[in-house]
């Protein structure tokens, strides 16, 4: 079992120049909107980057000197300077008694704050960064930190930086989803390496610049919810655990199954122009998109390794769309928040076993994707619903067999978060493994897609021949 030594642990608040100049001007408080509230008893997402420490063919170098001395301060002092331009970041989520729903809370001093923690481990770090054979599905949890959440208060970020000595070092991080969605988060971090870099190449002018294309939106107003959706959600959530007045912010349960392990795939962009080549044979009116191909061939490979097709099940599945294009009028691409939602479709296990496997899982994601319509109205359409089926979903033991959804998304490009000293040489999100989700990125080389998957072992090992069987 690979150890893990707390070196330091510390809070770091927004720059004080910025805390000075946008305390009087901006509110001490953002409203969660109707799209934020469905994920407020959800459970962190969990990411975590992989990356090697630079100049390591220099024998003379002392790695951990360089880390302590270089990349932990350069790292805080550009999260400083970053969260400048992401305050409510730096707050909590809370539920006063006096408010219908939560809302986000900042400008609190020194309650302002990122919890950072500094940390060494001797664990394998070619082994936890590479990408040919399975890790037991816990592995990287001593890699990331907790996020600080209590009844009555729910921190938003925290990150964990960790020294592998002589090899690399990790980035792990942990963020409400009431808070921000994957968009929000990669837009931060985005951010976050554009003042890294600039500051280690000593910047000066520039420390502190974001881009343009990065300034956040904070504006929730824009999210017109006439149906008051956002209160009967609200009310929903008040009702749960015994209510009628539960402001609780602790997550619901969520336990990583005993056994597990995780893995990593991938299709290149000519393993999935053979696939769409193959479904034009069956329907040019296919929407043969790369991510459509993706998750329909994952889902027929799972069904296939889990052997879930000789009980006639349904399988269920679901992903998130985002939504800041199909307001009317559009959401700023920077918009702050929660701005995605969900699209669910389904098919007969033994259909998506079958020979036309391939074509009956792009045809039900293709319509659900087509279902889309524009429009403040139908787009929060059907929302209230969502809480109830969360719970259902989350009553008796956990069980994935019938359902999948997708975690991240390619379009985030979480491979090109370069903080100065190179590209991850691997990234996952961790929190797959209590959700059961698909994990999609690209992939370092831009080649594709990357896969992530949590299965029992022997199910790990039937999707990874199927996987490979099937693109030869």
């Amino acid at each position: 079992m690979a150890k893990v030594k707390i070196i330091e642990v510390c809070k770091v608040v927004p720059s004080p120049a910025s805390m000075a100049t946008t305390s009087s001007s901006s509110p001490n408080s953002l409203p969660l909107t109707c799209l934020d509230l469905i994920w407020l008893r959800f459970q962190p997402i969990q990411r975590i980057f992989f990356y090697e420490l630079p100049n390591l063919e220099d024998p003379n170098r002392d790695t951990t000197l360089f880390f302590h001395s270089d990349i932990v301060p350069r790292l805080k002092h550009s999260l400083s300077l970053t969260l400048k331009h992401f305050l409510p970041l730096s707050g909590n989520l809370i539920w006063p008694e006096s408010s219908n729903k939560p809302l986000i809370f900042y400008n609190e001093g020194n309650e302002d704050a990122v919890s950072f923690i500094v940390a060494e481990t001797d664990a394998d770090f070619h082994r936890l960064s590479g990408t040919n054979e399975f890790l037991e599905a816990t592995e990287y949890h001593h890699l990331i930190p907790n996020l600080a959440v209590s009844r009555e208060r729910a921190a938003i970020l925290a990150f964990q930086l960790t020294l592998f000595p002589n090899f690399g070092f990790s980035i792990g991080m942990a963020n409400h989803h009431a808070a921000i969605d994957g968009k929000s988060v990669h837009m931060f971090l985005k951010t976050w390496t554009h003042i890294c870099q600039s500051q280690q190449q000593q910047q000066e002018y520039n420390y502190s610049y974001s881009p343009l294309e990065l300034k956040p939106f904070f504006d929730r107003t824009v999210i017109v919810d006439s149906k008051g959706i956002d209160a009967i959600i609200a009310k929903q959530l008040r009702e749960l655990d015994g209510g009628p007045h539960n402001r609780s912010l602790i997550p619901w349960e969520m336990e990583v199954q005993a056994g597990i392990v995780r893995g990593t795939f991938q299709l290149t962009r000519e393993n999935i122009n053979k696939l769409r080549q193959l479904l034009k044979a069956y329907d040019n009116l296919l929407h043969l998109s790369t991510f459509c191909l993706t998750f329909s061939y994952i889902l027929v490979c799972l069904v296939k390794a889990k052997v879930l097709h000789k009980d006639g099940q349904k399988i269920i599945f679901g992903f998130a769309v985002d939504a800041r294009s199909r307001f009317e009028p559009p959401l700023p691409e920077t918009y702050l928040g929660n701005c995605v939602v969900g699209k669910f479709a389904d098919a007969y296990a033994k259909d998506l076993a079958g020979e036309d496997g391939l074509f009956v899982a792009v045809k039900a994601i293709s319509n659900a994707i087509r279902s889309l319509e524009t429009g403040k109205e139908t787009i929060l359409h059907g929302l209230e619903n969502l809480v109830p089926i969360f719970l259902k979903s989350l009553e008796g033991k956990r069980s994935h067999d019938g359902s999948y959804s997708i975690a991240g998304s390619p379009k985030f490009e979480p491979y090109n978060t370069d903080f100065g000293w190179g590209r991850p040489k691997k990234s996952d999100v961790v929190s797959i493994d209590k959700t059961g989700a698909i994990s999609l990125s690209d992939t370092r080389n831009g080649d594709g897609i990357e896969v992530g998957l949590v299965l029992k072992k022997h199910d790990m090992e039937n999707f990874a021949f199927l996987f490979q069987q099937g693109l030869e």
